[in-house]
């Protein structure tokens, strides 16, 4: 009866040590991105699959490696993700397929991986394209979590496909992928006495020279569609309002009564709201669709500037200096109310308003250096988000809500990072040598393929 009872005992415990693992191994891959608590999904990419037919070609084998390593360099950027090394894997880190039948979970499911990328090349008819097959699957049930099938494969397109992949798997696990189709405009010296705009992929592919002038190009600002950035152009005679244009490759520029262009930004409507100074201090206009002014949106004796739209257009954040020191102030477009929202410090500029118009980043001076800030609308709680060193500055949200680009010197010269609405370890953007600031987001056009 004793050891009846003592192995009623282990196996209850044996059972219960069972159901615990399968509770943990069993965690939704669903991540809430604007919640305050993140959960990391251990994420691993399988040696890409290439039909033997298909090994004869040079170039696939060539296109799966480089596919591979897109795909790794793009999820790098999500703090989410805990890439797992493929040497972690029992038995090696391959699969026979890209089934969930032909592949062995087992393995991964030993080194807690909770999500496996498969990429397969299979064999190509004759006179065919090539093709790749990617998908996700979660590894503790084997479901298909994403299937995706490309055929558009030049060289030159590959990028473009490991950013849809990434793009449509992000958003099956947020509910948004749009920084992956997005792009960053920003600032960059030349010398003191140049500077132009260029812009590059928030994983730090496709760094462009936009413009080529002479003074200085500062604030860029991506129309909603993508066609326009704007900025401010300082030249040794006068400012201007500077408009690059996609479709046609230039820049021309705009004057406007009184020589101080400080800080444009698009709303949703493609309209623009800009800080002029006709005869005073700076106050925010709205300009047409021709660039015409068309109202005064904030108008006072004192400093205003660096206005910001949420996707709405009905709120706008901006800087006043009308209580002696730089603050963030809110205005609520169809009633006309102006609401004080930093509270503490003594200088706060840059502001950026979340899509949602539920979260402002801003800077804010400190003993310390220049950090960022987040205020919640909702709460009126604000929280720290970078921590130096250096000095951390002009913040910007992008598309999705959840990432935020800022400039920083804390590897000695300014460059852009990315942290999130959250904080977290900042990831430094490659955009080669020279003094990167300013940084503003817009989305890339769409690209064709499955």
């Amino acid at each position: 009866m004793h050891n009846m009872k003592r192995s009623y005992i282990l196996i209850l415990f044996v059972c219960m040590v069972f159901a615990m693992t399968a509770n943990a191994n069993a965690r939704s891959l669903e991540i809430d991105i604007y919640g305050p608590g993140q959960n990391k999904i251990n994420l691993i990419q399988s040696k890409p699959v290439i039909a033997p037919a298909a090994q004869k070609s040079p170039q696939t084998v060539e296109s799966a490696a480089e596919l591979s390593k897109l795909i790794h360099n793009n999820l790098y950027y999500l703090p989410f993700m805990n890439l797992i090394k493929g040497k972690n894997i029992l038995g090696g880190n391959i699969v026979a397929g890209g089934t969930g039948k032909s592949i062995d979970f087992k393995k991964y499911q030993l080194a807690n991986v909770d999500l496996l990328v498969t990429e397969v090349w299979p064999e190509v008819p004759n006179n065919g394209r090539p093709r790749v097959e990617l998908r996700a699957f979660e590894v503790f049930t084997g479901k298909l979590v994403l299937g995706k099938a490309y055929s558009e494969l030049t060289p030159e397109n590959m990028p473009n496909v490991a950013d849809r992949f990434c793009s449509a798997l992000m958003k099956k696990l947020t509910g948004r992928g749009e920084f992956f189709l997005s792009t960053l405009a920003f600032v960059k010296k030349a010398n003191p006495k140049k500077k132009d705009i260029w812009t590059v992929r928030p994983t730090g592919r496709d760094l462009n020279r936009l413009t080529n002038m002479s003074g200085l190009a500062m604030s860029p600002t991506w129309s909603p569609d993508g066609r326009y950035i704007l900025f401010s152009h300082i030249g040794k005679r006068y400012h201007s309002l500077g408009i690059w244009d996609r479709l046609t490759q230039r820049v021309q520029k705009v004057k406007f009564p009184g020589n101080t262009i400080i800080g444009p930004a698009f709303l949703p409507d493609n309209k623009v709201a800009v800080s002029l100074a006709a005869g005073g201090n700076p106050d925010i206009y709205l300009l047409n669709h021709k660039f015409k002014r068309e109202k005064t949106l904030v108008q006072n004796w004192a400093i205003d500037v660096s206005p910001s739209f949420d996707e709405t257009g009905k709120k706008m954040v901006f800087v006043s200096s009308r209580r002696g020191n730089p603050h963030i102030f809110l205005k609520d477009l169809p009633s006309g109310k102006e609401t004080r929202i930093t509270r503490n410090g003594k200088y706060n500029t840059s502001p950026s308003i979340s899509p949602d118009g539920e979260l402002v980043v801003f800077a804010r001076r400190t003993p310390q250096g220049h950090r960022i800030f987040a205020m919640d609308l909702v709460t009126g709680k604000e929280k720290q988000i970078t921590f130096g060193p250096g000095n951390d500055e002009m913040p910007a949200f992008g598309p999705d809500g959840f990432f935020v680009a800022f400039s920083s010197n804390r590897s000695g010269e300014y460059k852009i990072y990315l942290t999130t609405r959250h904080g977290g370890t900042p990831r430094m953007v490659k955009t080669g040598s020279g003094e990167a600031t300013l940084p503003s987001w817009g989305m890339v056009p769409a690209v064709s393929g499955r």
